[in-house]
Order: C-alpha cells, then structure tokens, then sequence
C-alpha cells in the first residue's frame, strides 16, 4: 500500500472511440472524443462527486476505472500501482479493490438468477475470500447489511421493487471488501423517496467500512447530500473541482453557475435570491468538439481567447472559497447560490 492519503490518482485520461465507415473495409473517419483529458484524486475514505449533462463522458470515465475499457492514453493508479499496467493475479486484486454500482437496477441484474446467486457470485469468482462452506451465511449477513431480508436469497430480482434491487447491486458490490466502489448514476432510475434511502444507506455503509466513492450523477441535488468534493465535466473534459462548499456556494466557471441556476428550489421565497441561467444552443458533437474552450459556444462570456486556447484546469482566483482550480480564462465567483 502506497503511503499516500490518495487511494486512486488520475492523470490526463484520455478515451477516443474510433468512428468507422463502410462495410467490408472499414475506414476511421474520427474520433468520438468521450473523455478527453481528465485528473483528479480521490482520497482515503472520501466521496467525489462526478457531474454533468448527459453525454459529457461520466460513463465512460468509470468503465475506464474499471478497466472495462482500454484507455487511449493517460494513467490512472491505485495505492501507488499503474491500473493499465496490471495483469493476472494482480489485475484479479483491483478487481477485488474496485467495484462498481451500475445505473439501472433492472438490467444489472440477471434475472435468471436468485438474489443468494447473484450477490455470492463474487465468491465463486474470488474463492479466496470465502470459504464454500461460510458463502450462504455471508451473503445473508451482506442482504441484512443493505436492509434486504436475509431469508429472500432464493428469490428472483422481478420479485423485488426497484430499490430493492438497487440495494442488492449494492450488497454484490461489497461482497469482496473494496476500498473503492464507483457509483454510475446508482439513483438516478428510482423514486425519489427511495433515492434518499439509497444515498442514506450509502452513507452508512461509507462510514463503517471505511469505502471511497466516485459518486456519479447529472442531479447535482444529490450529488451534494453525499460528495466531499465535486468535479463538473462538460464534453470530456473537467471544468470545475473543489470542495462542496466551494462548487455550490462559490462556483467560479460559467457552465457550473449554469447548472446550479437550474435546480429547483423548494422555498419560494428564496427563489428571488438566485438569478436563472439561460443557456442557448445544443451540446456540440464530441466527434468535433470546438477549439479553444469547449463550452464558449455556449458561454456568454466568451471571448476571442476562447477560441484560440484551451484553458487549464487551475486556480485562478485567490479568493477564500473561490480558491480552486477553474477551467475558464474568465473565471468569476458567483457567491450565495442557494441548492
């Protein structure tokens, strides 16, 4: 183990899908660039929230992680080790280390499966960390863990409401003891009453068994309840990254500002206080993205700069709270927006 607060580093990740053309010979023709450039810590015990409008490549950066999908270039470590470097036995570790929570409950599950099947089958694949004999009684203490009846493992997942198979996602993922899960939008296809049970179980499961997320989501709402930091990615790159504090109360680039001007806010009376972000335009393809900064298209503050340099993801206000890295040549602090 790396002596290090840092549990996984990740250094200018990029991921390009080739597009093709024609039939028989196929011919690449250009890239979809989904992630193009993205760094960040995450440390020991901590919870990084991970947003941005649907395609800004949220997904794809997690199936990175997970090794799912070979990176274009970049590096990603865990405790000190190169990810993409790994092979065999040690490779068959980080998967032990690194879990995921997918997106929909309902296709993440096999549904020729039981419940005990599923959130044992770690066990079948690792067989190191249980023995076959202490398999049936761990998993039920895991189902009893996630607020699942222990005595349902016979069960199918169509038997179960949609949290409840959430929850079962979740209870697979901690089958192995991870230090780390990613969280793929693990809310995003519930209630929301049942989300905030969701987001609260994990939260109690952070705590006692010592977990790191990489929380993902578009609902910035819930990204706050559970992230120590947030990072905010607009077509493959990250913008914006700071503490909680710092993104919703003190938030320096303009698509961020943008997002927080969009969530509802239950008080009407303090709906006034915040003014509404209006953005114009679509998403531009990731396929061509524009030069410079990628959001100036949309930007109303951009400027002829934007067009000609990528801005850096750096500190570029000195300001208390206002004090951490921004991707904008005209990063301003739009204080005392209310979430």
């Amino acid at each position: 183990m790396a002596d290090t607060d840092n549990v996984l580093e990740v250094r200018d990740l990029v991921k390009h899908f080739p597009v093709t053309q024609g039939i028989l010979f196929k011919k690449t023709i250009g890239q979809v660039k989904a992630v193009d450039g993205v760094s960040f810590d995450l440390r020991r015990g901590e919870t990084l929230g991970i947003v941005g409008e649907s395609g800004c490549g949220k997904s794809t950066l997690a199936q990175v992680l997970m090794r799912l999908e070979k990176p274009t270039s970049g590096s990603a470590s865990f405790n000190g080790r190169d990810i993409f470097k790994m092979q065999g036995g040690e490779l068959r570790k980080l998967r032990r280390n690194i879990q995921i929570v997918l997106q929909d409950p309902y296709t993440s599950l096999n549904p020729r499966m039981t419940v005990g099947d599923i959130v044992g089958e770690p066990y079948e694949i690792h067989p190191e960390v249980a023995p076959k004999g202490e398999r049936r009684k761990k998993v039920q203490d895991l189902l009893d863990v996630v607020g699942l009846n222990p005595e349902h493992i016979h069960r199918y997942p169509h038997q179960f409401s949609g949290g409840q198979r959430q929850r079962i996602g979740i209870a697979r993922a901690l089958a192995l003891r991870p230090e780390v899960i990613i969280c793929d939008e693990p809310v995003s296809a519930l209630d929301v009453s049942i989300q905030a049970q969701v987001m609260n179980l994990l939260g109690d499961l952070q705590t006692e068994f010592g977990l790191s997320y990489v929380f993902i989501a578009h609902d910035l709402s819930v990204v706050r309840h559970l992230s120590d930091r947030v990072g905010v990615m607009y077509l493959g790159k990250m913008v914006e990254l700071g503490t909680e504090e710092q993104i919703y109360e003190h938030p320096t680039h303009p698509y961020t500002q943008a997002l927080l001007s969009a969530v509802p806010v239950p008080d009407p009376s303090l709906r006034g206080r915040r003014e509404v972000i209006r953005l114009t335009g679509d998403v531009p393809s990731p396929v061509n993205p524009p030069s410079g900064c990628r959001f100036r298209t949309r930007c109303w503050k951009a400027q002829d700069i934007c067009a000609e340099e990528s801005p850096l993801l750096e500190i570029r206000l000195p300001e208390p709270g206002a004090a951490h890295p921004s991707a904008c040549h005209f990063a301003e602090e739009k204080p005392h927006v209310v979430v």
